[in-house]
């Protein structure tokens, strides 16, 4: 009876939590694919899940921060699914590798063709971003998504820090601090530190190739030394044995 009751109310506890956690982590979020690094470029997914129990998704409209406008947007083909990209003037222009940008992507819209998120599914939206701006730590992007019954969702509320979550929450991507290589530094210090490398190589071979020659040379003029003085050697034998013979027979 005890392990009844105990597994009923442990029951009833995991039910509460899903009931809970479920609707909470149920909205359209973005994440980037490794790294979302301020001053470089980054690749985000926009996951999309299906929050109803009759109805498919079938629209998702993505604005991009006009407080921070990203000069490139560059949405990955999804199966099934149409894209459109509106852009707007910019009050101020960018200034990219030494181009001014005058326009930027406001909005991303995907519509169903073929395709839908059923109930129980989500769909993920990738998109090429950048330059990330170097003076925020974070960037809010506000969705609506539509469903086939006409019902509309917008998520557009921005979190407040140290708040509570809002019902309808924005996705909000957080920057990372910036990389010392997002504009290629490190390619340049790798191919430095390479010429270091090859110049030591190089440096050390002509040292071990100036110490064979040494060594060749040491060992040449050791051995002549040695063959002249077997050869002084062999000539005294010589003579003594030639004045040895001389006398035995002049006896």
């Amino acid at each position: 009876m005890k392990l009844s009751r105990i597994a009923l109310v442990g029951g009833v506890a995991a039910s509460t939590v899903l009931l809970i956690a479920g609707p909470a982590a149920a909205h359209v979020s973005v994440q980037p694919q490794g790294e979302a690094a301020k001053g470089g470029y980054a690749t985000l997914n926009f996951k999309v899940p299906n929050e109803r129990d009759q109805a498919s998704t079938v629209k998702l409209e993505i604005s991009f921060p006009a407080d921070h406008p990203l000069s490139s947007v560059t949405p990955e083909a999804v199966p099934g699914w149409d894209i459109k990209i509106d852009k707007s003037k910019l009050d101020k222009p960018l200034e990219v590798h030494g181009k001014k940008i005058t326009e930027a992507v406001s909005k991303v819209t995907w519509t169903a063709d073929g395709s839908e998120i059923e109930p129980g599914y989500f769909q993920q939206f990738p998109v090429s971003v950048g330059q990330l701006p170097e003076d925020a730590d974070q960037l809010v992007f506000k969705a609506i998504q539509t469903y086939d019954n006409k019902e509309v969702v917008r998520w557009i509320e921005e979190p407040k820090a140290g708040g509570e979550e809002p019902d309808s929450p924005a996705p909000v991507l957080k920057l990372s601090a910036a990389s010392d290589d997002h504009h290629g530094g490190g390619a340049a210090q790798d191919t430095k530190d390479g010429d270091d490398h090859k110049a030591a190589d190089s440096d050390a071979s002509a040292k071990d190739s100036g110490d064979k020659s040494h060594a060749a040379s040491s060992a040449s003029d050791t051995t002549a030394r040695t063959l002249g003085i077997i050869g002084i050697v062999i000539g005294i034998a010589g003579v003594a044995f030639g004045v040895l013979a001389g006398r035995r027979r002049t006896a």
